[in-house]
């Protein structure tokens, strides 16, 4: 296998900044099969939430788009407001929001289990 062919995957792991963060949990806590299904669990929130960031930042850029350059009659105003799918992601965002805080609760519940190697 050519040396590049190699090289690929560790250079896209490290432009993950989810993986690299969560390779990074994973390391700290105890190495339990529950501690690797939480790191996973914590992964698939860290990507869905920046996912439904996306959806709710790209409906911004879309209202400012409309309202610097689009028609401004009442009808495209109301339309460019009314995004349901917007507001079905912040419903969802909020939601993981706090299945994260319980996640990194739980991994700090985990991550006092693990020995110090650190000296004071």
């Amino acid at each position: 296998m050519p040396p590049l062919a190699l090289a690929a995957p560790v250079l896209s792991r490290q432009a993950d900044p989810v993986r690299v963060a969560t390779e990074r949990l994973a390391s700290a806590l105890p190495a339990r099969e529950d501690a690797a299904v939480l790191v996973d669990l914590l992964e698939d929130d860290l990507r869905e939430g920046l996912d439904a960031l996306g959806d709710v930042e790209a409906h911004f850029a879309e209202l400012l788009s409309t309202l610097r350059t689009g028609p401004l009659s009442p009808v495209s105003l109301v339309n460019a407001g009314d995004d349901l799918r917007v507001v079905e992601r912040l419903d969802y965002l909020h939601d993981l929001v706090l299945q994260l805080r319980k996640r990194m609760a739980q991994a700090a519940a985990m991550a006092r289990q693990v020995p110090s190697t650190r000296t004071r």
